[in-house]
């Protein structure tokens, strides 16, 4: 029995066979039922809306930049038709050119700017997208992360967001550019010949009908291959979280070949989408200049029997390039849209993601000032997915206010899951867990979470200064607070031996720092927030026997005024507790004091004799590393 399941590995198991692309389509689809159109694309019109006047110029300028390179036929017409039919119409060639020059010159101007408000709103809108993803990630419960990775959540804030961020800068100016210039050249082309536009009207379809068809099947191959590459980012995340692990166990092979699995199957689904995508690319460019051609022949035939001029021919040509063009510039967009489609699909579906921990409509305050008493009433529990494994049956038992509480046991016996639940990570099936008399149930988390103060067996650190990651625990704690917290936790010495001192940068997860070290300075971490609780579970596991006799010293300084729990295997550390209650496959099995305990001849008496030999007295210093029962890491 475990406290805490474990994440079942999705990644790696999959047939290198020529099945690996069906497979890979199939789970996608089992994921998730995809829509078959654009719709979550409108979870952008409240950011875009946001950022109105990027929107509103990207626009302008768009729309301006157009009517430019659709007066550049007006331009050309008027120099053919000026320079053509006779010498002396040379005279009239300067005003020609100039007014071409001016239509391209506001065309450049305005495409300059066209590009600069298109890409501005696209990071903009990027931006605001990770910023609130990731603040909605934060609010998520931890049962939300024994069923997702956290590399995949990392995917979709990062490319899945760069391919949002591609669409909004690029794909839509190039869409809404070559709708407006189709639009306006067709209307153009009405004017300029109906006869010869009617035949546009009649290839238009022909190209259009077939690219649309075909987008679809490239926006479900785009979707795949967005899974299977979150899910090869999900266990590269992993693999990298514990290279120490990995290289310790030589297994850099073995995690590279799965590695390559993930990849090669990424990349099976992807070389299909490629391959589908220049296949739709490249018969939008046949049809489009077959249209281009069939046009240009009966042109030319006008021009010959007189019913057109050579300047009207090559606007109209023009023209119908802009048309033509544009319609297979807006078939490779259709792809770009699916395929934002489905990045944002993904996005929203975190964003839909709801925590079942939260606080209530209308939560019930917690007394002041805070006491610091604990009551577990008939508690029971079992982790998401593991109904039937509870890990905690119909536990009761009471922490008074100032009062220290051990809690030891074999591993696995629920004493870690009680601190989870306690900081309300959880809640429980059955029963009720009580703050200071009042159901954590109907409190504010955040509120009933700043009453407590944790040290973990394995305690997360951050990149940063040593200073960052004790204000941690207390962001407006003044230097004075922080050293009195680090000399409380024996870390003065090290610390002030950094190269800066407290500013001293510690490198990701501090691994610049030994684990005792990493240890001490969580604890300042802990005592700097003056909690009226403080949860520790294991906090002197990583500390050697001197440096334990230090700071389990500070820590009794710290628990004094304050209610405790303390998780222990080395029962030497809890010695001096209140009270101790053993905690076995999920049930309080004894509840006593050390003295107490061994006198009963139980679960407890047995585990002092293996620590301590046939005297089940206290130990003169702390019991050796050896001498530990199997260490059970919080969180795991």
């Amino acid at each position: 029995m475990t406290d805490a399941p474990g994440i079942v590995e999705r990644v790696g198991d999959r047939p290198s066979s020529g099945t690996t692309l069906h497979k890979a389509m199939t789970n996608a689809a089992q994921k998730r039922a995809r829509s078959r159109n654009l719709r979550p694309l409108a979870q952008l019109w409240p950011i875009l809306a946001a950022h109105r006047s990027d929107a509103v110029g990207a626009v302008l300028f768009l729309i301006l930049s157009s009517g430019a390179t659709l007066s550049l036929t007006v331009g050309a017409r008027t120099v053919v038709d000026a320079g053509l039919p006779t010498a002396r119409a040379l005279g009239h060639m300067g005003p020609a050119f100039a007014l071409l020059s001016l239509f391209a010159a506001v065309q450049a101007i305005s495409a300059g700017s066209r590009f600069f408000f298109f890409a501005r709103l696209g990071e903009r809108v990027a931006a605001d997208l990770r910023e609130r993803l990731y603040r909605h990630i934060l609010t998520l419960d931890q049962g939300f992360f024994l069923k997702t990775r956290t590399g995949e959540v990392l995917s979709r804030m990062t490319t899945d967001i760069a391919i949002v961020e591609n669409l909004v800068s690029s794909s839509s100016s190039i869409g809404l550019r070559n709708s407006f210039l189709a639009c306006g050249a067709v209307g153009m082309l009405v004017a300029v010949s109906p006869r010869m536009t009617g035949l546009v009207l009649i290839l238009i379809p022909l190209v259009l009908a077939p690219l649309i068809t075909y987008g679809r099947r490239v926006r479900r191959l785009s979707a795949a291959a967005q899974d299977r590459f979150a899910e090869a980012v999900g266990y590269a995340g992993e693999t990298l979280d514990a290279l120490d692990t990995v290289q310790a166990f030589g297994r850099e092979a073995g995690a590279a070949d799965r590695f390559d699995e993930a990849v090669e199957a990424a990349f099976a689904v992807s070389k299909t989408r490629i391959f589908a995508r220049a296949v739709l690319t490249g018969g939008a460019m046949v049809l489009v200049f077959a249209a281009v051609a069939v046009i240009l022949w009966w042109g030319v035939q006008g021009v010959r029997s007189g019913t057109l001029s050579a300047g009207v021919l090559v606007q109209f040509m023009f023209l119908s390039f802009l048309a033509a063009s544009s319609v297979g510039a807006l078939g490779e967009v259709w792809g770009d849209l699916q395929k934002g489609a489905g990045a944002m699909e993904r996005i929203d579906e975190l964003l839909a993601a709801k925590p079942k921990i939260s606080a209530p409509a209308y939560p019930v305050p917690l007394p002041t000032p805070a006491k610091g008493e604990i009551e577990f009433r008939e508690v029971s529990f079992a982790y998401p997915g593991r109904d039937d494994a509870q890990a905690l049956h119909g536990v009761s038992f009471t922490v008074r206010a100032g009062e220290r509480v051990a809690l030891v046991g074999p591993s696995g016996g629920g004493k870690s899951t009680i601190l989870r639940l306690l900081l309300r990570f959880f809640d429980p099936q059955g029963g009720a867990i009580l703050l200071d008399g009042v159901d954590l149930r109907h409190v504010d988390p955040a509120e009933a979470r700043r009453r407590m103060a944790l040290v973990a067996q394995d305690a997360a650190l951050f990149s940063g200064s040593a200073l960052y990651n004790i204000r941690f625990g207390q962001p407006d704690a003044d230097l004075e607070s922080v050293m009195a917290a680090v000399r409380a936790a024996q870390a003065e010495g090290f610390l002030m031996a950094l190269p800066q001192g407290l500013d001293t940068p510690i490198g990701e997860r501090a691994r610049t720092l030994s684990g005792g070290q990493r240890q001490r300075l969580a604890i300042a971490r802990a005592l700097v927030r003056e909690a009226p609780i403080l949860l520790l579970d294991e906090a002197t596991s990583a500390l050697d026997a001197e440096n334990e006799g230090l700071v389990q010293a500070a820590l009794d300084q710290a628990m004094a005024g304050r209610t405790t729990l303390v998780v222990a295997h080395r029962l030497a550390t809890v010695l001096r507790a209140d009270r101790i209650l053993v905690v076995d496959e999920g049930r309080i099995v004894e509840d006593g004091s050390h003295a107490e305990l061994v006198s009963r001849g139980g679960l407890y008496a047995r585990l002092a004799k293996l620590q301590f030999g046939p005297s089940t007295d206290a130990p003169t210093r702390a019991v050796s590393e050896p001498d530990r029962l199997e260490p059970e890491r919080f969180g795991a």
